[in-house]
């Protein structure tokens, strides 16, 4: 048998009257599933916007990490202000779907300037990009989005020379 040592704890800030902080709470990622949690009762129940499930995800670019965790990540392409949740799926004229998602107030944050810039840049680039301020504006943006018809690509879209074959025969 052996016994498994457990790294000590740093202990957390005190308050001025001497008393630990409390915890932070990530209201912001515990609404967020809750989202993602609907799109897939959504998607059971066979309603339009059910159809989003399978092609909405998250980008992880929040969140606490040590330095060398967040520094291999910023060499591999993490980006500041990159959206909570992209769809990649092309409805109402646009290439997709960039998704700002910000907890209810009042526990939501303000918009980053990275955020700001990264939903005018995406917009820009022919992409829909949201901010939704809590669940509700959400599933509002969502439902929206899912009801406006399939963007048509025209003509034959250009194929690359370089890169390895996927696609099966």
């Amino acid at each position: 048998m052996s016994l498994r040592i457990q790294p000590a704890r740093r202990p957390r800030k005190l308050k001025a009257d001497g008393t630990p902080r409390a915890r932070p709470v990530d209201w912001e990622g515990q609404e967020q599933a809750v989202l993602i949690r609907w799109l897939l009762g959504e998607k059971m129940r066979g309603e339009p916007v059910g159809q989003l499930l399978d092609a909405i995800y998250h980008v992880p670019n929040g969140g606490h990490r040590n330095k060398k965790t967040a520094s291999d990540l910023k060499r591999q392409g993490v980006k500041a202000g990159v959206s909570d949740l992209p769809v990649r799926q092309a409805r109402g004229g646009w290439h997709g779907l960039y998704l700002e998602f910000k907890a209810t107030p009042p526990r939501d944050a303000a918009l980053s300037e990275s955020q700001f810039e990264w939903l005018e840049g995406s917009e820009y680039e022919g992409y829909c990009a949201v901010l939704a301020r809590g669940l509700e504006e959400a599933k509002a943006v969502l439902r929206e989005y899912a009801s406006w018809p399939r963007t048509e690509v025209v003509g034959k879209p250009k194929a690359l020379s370089n890169g390895t074959e996927w696609r099966k025969d």
